[in-house]
């Protein structure tokens, strides 16, 4: 569970959330956004253990998040919860990547407190394509890698990529890791990711 630990982590550190906090079932997160106010995600946690934390939650946006497929973490939840898109946690020993945007597109890097910003500019200078790191410990965690509609089937999803490797290699950091929806796992499988397990998740949407 190191990997998943330090998914957590420095997915916490990405999105510029609390640092998460220790709890019995795994650990807990502050996200204090309205689209999902407390983030708990399982480490471990056996069923019994599961479904008190799930029983236990009454506020609204909620998450839940557990290395286990649907099959096996449906059944602890009510129709109130609404599972989010199917993901899977996947790592990579990092390489240099050395990847140049396509002719009209340019990439620019910033770092600050432990996240790193991609993003590949068009002509105009518009943001054509990016995503974030953060950094928990020899752990480097790549989330929200988007490219806009307008500019896909250009290779920038990989430009994005191999920058923040390059820049994660700069601190000294080996490891990648990463939650990737069924499209996006495909792009990291190509560039040599692995998948270590399902990562499943809900958020508690009681009816008003």
């Amino acid at each position: 569970m190191e990997t998943a630990r330090s998914w957590v982590e420095g997915w916490a550190v990405a999105r510029e959330a609390p640092e998460p906090v220790e709890v019995p079932w795994g650990l807990r997160i502050d996200v204090g956004h309205p689209a999902q106010r407390v983030r708990h995600v399982l480490l471990g946690a056996d069923a019994e253990a599961a479904r008190g934390l799930v029983g236990s939650i009454g506020e609204p946006t909620t998450c839940v998040k557990a290395f286990l497929p649907a099959a096996d973490t449906d059944p602890w939840f009510s129709s109130a919860w609404e599972p989010t898109e199917a993901c899977f946690l996947m790592a990579v020993d990092l390489c240099p990547a050395r990847v140049r945007p396509p002719d009209g597109y340019a990439v620019t890097v910033e770092e600050s407190g432990g996240v790193t910003h991609v993003r590949v500019l068009d002509t105009a200078g518009e943001t054509a394509a990016y995503g974030r790191t953060g950094t928990a410990g020899d752990a480097c965690v790549f989330d929200q890698v988007v490219t806009e509609p307008a500019h896909r089937r250009r290779g920038l999803g990989t430009v994005v990529m191999g920058a923040l490797t390059d820049a994660a290699l700069a601190r000294g950091v080996s490891t990648g890791a990463l939650g990737a929806t069924v499209p996006g796992r495909a792009l990291y499988e190509a560039l040599g990711w692995k998948v270590l397990s399902p990562l499943t998740g809900y958020v508690y949407r009681p009816a008003p």
